[in-house]
């Protein structure tokens, strides 16, 4: 029995020996853009350890990567980051010659296939769908990408926000970091400037408060789904609701003020700045006391 067992840690102590000299292998040769040993490698690495965690994640940045398409474009609109301005011959911007970003649907595809098959079999893996999610944003593919944050929040009322990340060492994040990450996400949508993605951020905000009904970035973000397209009531509802949370939170008093102000109901927005201006710091008393002034006129 001894043997055995002897034998049982000879060989768990040489599949780790084997995962990390492949994972610090593959990382040399992303170092160096050389994709043909990054792909050889991956294939010794799977011969040897098919069902590594490491190995999932590492595939998946592999296809990802080489999805990845910079091209030169001559383009009517500033591209974003630097770019060649262009002038005719009276010296007007005539375009701009900038690089764009395009990606492989069909090598993307293969890394989205792979790190769903390591989320299969490590559903813990935060890093995993944190990594299929940024990659959705980057496409972007902003039905999947919302598809996929909210499974990520379904699951973590599963696990209690018990996550482990790389190497599938403990996340020590907890709730907090959680909710903090999946507040970042709902920014990146508000960030596109897009209306059409209020809904996504509404469906993500209601999933957050499905789990967790007291947070208050969430009901705050509801809101603003509903105030930005008019909707002056619904918007103010879930506002309403973080204020019991947290009579105190000015930041959400002062979002009621506004609301009221854009419903055109001056005398509740009165109300609600004077409660901004009692709880606010310096910079949004004196905001809230404008405002104020300004309603009373």
């Amino acid at each position: 029995m001894k043997k055995i067992f002897g034998t049982l840690i000879v060989i768990l102590i040489s599949q780790i020996g084997f995962s990390q000299d492949y994972q610090s292998e593959f990382q040399k040769y992303c170092e160096t853009n050389d994709t043909v040993n990054q792909l050889n490698t991956l294939k010794k690495w799977q011969s040897e350890n098919p069902k590594d965690a490491e190995l999932f994640t590492s595939y998946f940045n592999y296809h990802f990567m080489k999805s990845r398409q910079e091209v030169l474009a001559l383009t009517t609109d500033q591209p974003n980051g630097e770019s060649l301005v262009l002038k005719d011959s009276l010296n007007q911007n005539a375009g701009f010659l900038g690089s764009q970003i395009h990606y492989n649907q069909t090598e993307l595809q293969k890394g989205l296939d792979k790190i769903d098959e390591g989320i299969k079999l490590y559903p813990n893996r935060l890093d995993m769908r944190f990594g299929k999610i940024y990659a959705l944003g980057q496409i972007p593919d902003w039905e999947n990408f919302t598809s996929e944050i909210l499974k990520t929040i379904e699951f973590s009322s599963k696990n209690r926000n018990q996550w482990t990340w790389t190497n599938n060492e403990k996340h020590n994040g907890g709730e907090k970091e959680f909710l903090l990450d999946i507040q970042n996400y709902q920014l990146q949508l508000y960030n596109t400037g897009n209306d059409d993605l209020l809904k996504n951020m509404r469906e993500i905000a209601n999933k957050v408060l499905e789990f967790y009904p007291n947070h208050i970035e969430s009901l705050s973000n509801l809101s603003i789904t509903y105030l930005l397209t008019g909707e002056y009531d619904k918007g103010i509802e879930p506002l309403l609701r973080a204020e019991k949370i947290n009579p105190k939170d000015y930041i959400v008093l002062g979002n009621i003020a506004q609301g009221y102000k854009l419903k055109g109901d001056k005398k509740k927005a009165v109300e609600y700045y004077e409660k901004t201006a009692e709880f606010g710091d310096e910079r949004t008393k004196e905001y809230a006391k404008q405002q104020i002034a300004e309603l009373k006129q």
